[in-house]
């Protein structure tokens, strides 16, 4: 019987007041844990340091991070429960993408890439004196 890997959004907060070398340790911990246990990454979107729309313990900045990857539904428990052990890491969402989110998922990207080759592709203007 064939292992079936369900496409995931995992979206968590780290602790803003921790190094940027501890925040990249505990991203790249993350992603391991993930690829470990049978799971494909497909993604991993760092959005950086962002201001909290409310505090949470009693903190005001996090450092986002959104990944997207393909795993099998019985590592999700253990991914959060470890992301609930850990100190440094505020609030984390995991969402279970259906066929639909997966499809928008996929145009975005597409036109993502389409409009970074427009970019690409432009001449540059020149200036004349």
């Amino acid at each position: 019987m064939a292992i079936v890997k369900n496409t995931y959004e995992l979206t968590y907060i780290v602790n803003s007041v921790i190094s940027d070398e501890q925040v990249k340790d505990m991203v790249s911990r993350v992603t391991n844990y993930i690829s470990e246990n049978g799971g494909d990454i497909i993604e991993v979107d760092e959005w950086g340091a962002r201001r909290l729309a409310y505090p949470i313990q009693k903190k005001r900045n996090g450092y986002y991070v959104n990944m997207y990857f393909n795993a099998p539904g019985d590592i999700i428990p253990r991914l959060e429960r470890s992301l609930e052990i850990d100190d440094n890491i505020l609030r984390y969402l995991t969402l279970r993408m259906d066929p639909k989110m997966v499809r928008h998922y996929e145009q975005s990207k597409t036109q993502q890439r389409a409009a970074a080759a427009v970019v690409e592709e432009a001449p540059e203007e020149t200036e004349e004196d």
